[in-house]
C-alpha cells in the first residue's frame, strides 16, 4: 500500500481521474498560478506560527531540509514529549500521510493532548474545508495522537493591520472538532477508495464535467478536455449557467450552447444562444445612446490597478483589500481631442494617499467620469475616502460623476465572440477590432498588473527591470482608458451600422436577468 499524501486524498475527493493522472501522470499538470498560491500560504504559515508560538518554544519540521522520513522521525519524537507547539508536524497511517500547521500541546493531570489548528489563506470558510480538515484530524487519531480539539483558523478581513509587525488578530478560529470527529467511518471510505484507484493501470473513463472546477480548476484539466472533442461555444459561453444544470447538460452529451433546448434556459439564455446560433450581432444603436443620458461632449475616463495582499503589508489595511497603485485617466475635450495623464507607484509605500491626491487633482473638473463595472472604481474611491477623511468631499464628487458603460453594453450589445460574457476585453474586440491587447508586452491584463507589481516591490528587482515594469504597467492601462473612449464614442453614434454587420433587434429582458459578469 502507498502512502497518499492528504492533496492526493483531497484530489480524488474531487475526481478519481485527477488522483490517477497525480500519481501516474504528474508531468501532465498545468501549474500556472500554483507558485502564487503556494507563496500566500507560505507566508500566512509564517504569520500563524508567530501567533501561535505565544513562548516562543516552538519547533517547525522543515521537510524540504530533513526529508520525509527524518521530518515524520522528528515529529513523532516531539509529538510524543508535548514540550512546545510544533509546526507542520506529520504524521502517517492507514495508506495516509499529512503535515499539520499548527499543534498546541495540551495537559490535563499529566495527560498529553494536542489542540490542533489547520491555517488557511482564506477569509472565511469554504465547503471544501471540511474535507481538509475531517481527513487531516482523522490521520493524526490514526495514528496515536490524542487530539483534544481540531480548529480552522483563516483570515479575518475586518482586522486592521496597525503597524509595526502586529498581527495579533489576523485569525479567526472555527471549532470543527464534532464535525471532524463524526465524519470517522466516511473519511476511512475515501482511503479505501482512494487506494483502489491509485493501484488502476490506467485512468478512469471520466469525462469532463462541473467536477473539472470545484472547488479548483483541476491541473489536468487541459489534458482532459484536449481528449474530448472542443465545442465551438462551451456551456461556459451562456451567462448565469448553474453548475447543475450544465452537469445534466453534459451527462446528455450536449456541450455547445446552440444545441441547448430551451426548457433548460432563460430569456437572456436563450438570446445568447440565438444570437450564436445565427451568427448575427444585436446592436440597439438609439437605446445606447440614450442610456448614455446626454452624456456624449467633454469626459474623463478611469481606470484603476490594484494589488492585493494576503498578509496587509501596509498600516490601515486589511487583507486582501485592494490597493489602487495606478490609474490612467483620458480626457475628450469639446473639440475631440484627446490628452492623457497616468499614475503609478512602484517605490514601495503606501500608493494610495500620493494616489488620491493626484487623481483630486487631474479629475477637479466638473465633467463625467466614464468607467466600465462602475462597483469596482467606487469601491476603490469610497475606501479612499474612509481611508483619508481629509479627502472624502473631493472623492465623493469624482464618484458623484461616475458613469458606467458596462450596463450599456449589457442591455445594447453583443456578439458571439464574446462567448457569455460582457468584460471589457470580451467587448473590445466586436466593437473596435483595431484596438488590442495582443500586442502589450509583458503585462496584458488586471492579473499580470498585480503580479509585475509584486515583483517591482521586491527587494531583489533591479533598478532596469523596475523601470521595465512600470512602462507595461502604463500601456496596459493607458489602453484600457483609450477603449473607454472609443466604447462611448461607440454606443454615442446614435447611427445603426450597416445591416450586414449588425443586427438591431429589441428584447424584453429586466433588471435582475442582466448578467452581472465581471469586467
Amino acid at each position: 500500500m502507498r502512502h497518499l499524501s492528504k492533496s492526493k486524498i483531497l484530489a480524488f475527493r474531487q475526481c478519481p481521474k485527477r488522483l490517477w493522472l497525480e500519481i501516474h501522470q504528474p508531468e501532465l499538470r498545468d501549474d500556472s498560478g500554483a507558485q502564487t498560491a503556494f507563496q500566500i500560504g507560505n507566508e500566512v504559515g509564517e504569520i500563524a506560527r508567530s501567533i501561535f508560538d505565544i513562548d516562543d518554544k516552538g519547533t517547525l519540521i522543515d521537510i524540504a531540509a530533513l526529508g520525509f522520513e527524518e521530518a515524520f522521525a522528528q515529529s513523532a519524537e516531539l509529538l510524543s514529549k508535548g514540550e512546545g507547539p510544533v509546526f507542520e508536524a506529520g504524521v502517517k497511517a492507514e495508506g495516509a500521510l499529512a503535515f499539520s500547521d499548527v499543534m498546541l500541546p495540551a495537559w490535563n493531570d499529566g495527560v498529553l493532548s494536542w489542540e490542533m489548528i489547520e491555517v488557511k489563506s482564506s477569509t472565511s470558510v469554504k465547503d471544501y474545508h471540511y474535507d481538509d480538515i475531517a481527513l487531516q484530524g482523522y490521520v493524526a487519531e490514526a495514528a496515536g495522537i490524542k487530539l483534544t480539539s481540531i480548529s480552522l483558523a483563516h483570515l479575518d478581513n475586518q482586522f486592521v493591520y496597525p503597524g509595526g509587525g502586529d498581527y495579533h488578530g489576523l485569525f479567526h478560529r472555527e471549532d470543527f472538532t464534532d464535525a471532524t470527529k463524526s465524519r470517522r467511518t466516511e473519511v476511512a471510505e475515501w482511503l479505501t477508495e482512494a487506494q483502489s484507484v491509485a493501484a488502476l493501470n490506467e485512468a478512469p473513463d471520466i469525462c469532463t464535467g462541473a467536477q473539472c472546477h470545484e472547488p479548483f480548476t483541476c491541473p489536468f484539466w487541459a489534458t482532459c478536455h484536449g481528449e474530448e472533442e472542443a465545442a465551438e461555444y462551451p456551456l461556459a459561453s451562456l451567462p448565469r449557467l448553474n453548475v447543475r444544470k450544465r452537469a445534466e447538460l453534459e451527462s446528455q452529451g450536449i456541450t455547445d450552447v446552440r444545441d441547448v433546448p430551451d426548457e433548460y434556459l432563460t430569456s437572456i439564455q436563450i438570446w445568447v444562444r440565438d444570437l450564436t446560433r445565427s451568427g448575427e450581432t444585436y446592436f440597439d444603436a438609439d437605446g445606447a445612446a440614450a442610456d448614455l443620458g446626454g452624456n456624449e461632449g467633454p469626459a474623463l475616463f478611469l481606470d484603476f490597478e490594484t494589488a492585493m495582499f494576503s498578509i496587509p503589508i501596509w498600516k490601515g489595511t486589511r487583507p486582501y483589500q485592494q490597493i489602487p497603485f495606478q490609474y490612467s485617466l483620458h480626457r475628450v475635450d469639446t473639440d475631440g481631442s484627446l490628452t492623457h495623464e497616468a499614475f503609478v507607484d512602484l517605490s514601495g509605500n503606501d500608493p494610495s494617499e500620493s494616489l488620491a491626491g493626484a487623481l483630486i487633482e487631474h479629475a477637479s473638473e466638473d465633467l463625467p467620469v466614464f468607467v466600465y463595472n462602475a462597483r469596482f472604481e467606487t469601491c476603490i474611491l469610497n475606501e479612499l475616502a474612509h481611508r483619508f477623511p481629509e479627502l472624502q468631499e473631493a472623492l465623493q464628487s469624482i464618484v458623484d460623476r461616475v458613469v458606467d458603460l458596462y450596463p450599456i453594453a449589457q442591455r445594447r450589445f453583443y456578439h458571439r465572440s464574446q462567448q457569455g460574457s460582457w468584460g471589457l476585453k470580451s467587448v473590445l474586440p466586436a466593437v473596435c477590432p483595431d484596438l488590442s491587447y495582443e500586442h502589450l508586452e509583458g503585462v496584458a491584463d488586471g492579473g499580470m498588473a498585480m503580479e509585475v507589481f509584486n515583483e517591482a516591490l521586491a527587494p531583489e528587482t533591479a533598478a532596469e527591470r523596475k523601470a521595465e515594469i512600470e512602462q507595461q504597467l502604463l500601456d496596459y492601462c493607458h489602453l484600457d482608458t483609450l477603449a473607454l473612449v472609443r466604447l462611448r464614442e461607440f454606443f454615442a453614434a446614435r447611427t445603426q451600422p450597416d445591416p450586414s454587420d449588425f443586427l438591431a433587434v429589441k428584447i424584453d429582458v429586466s433588471e435582475d436577468q442582466i448578467p452581472n459578469r465581471k469586467a
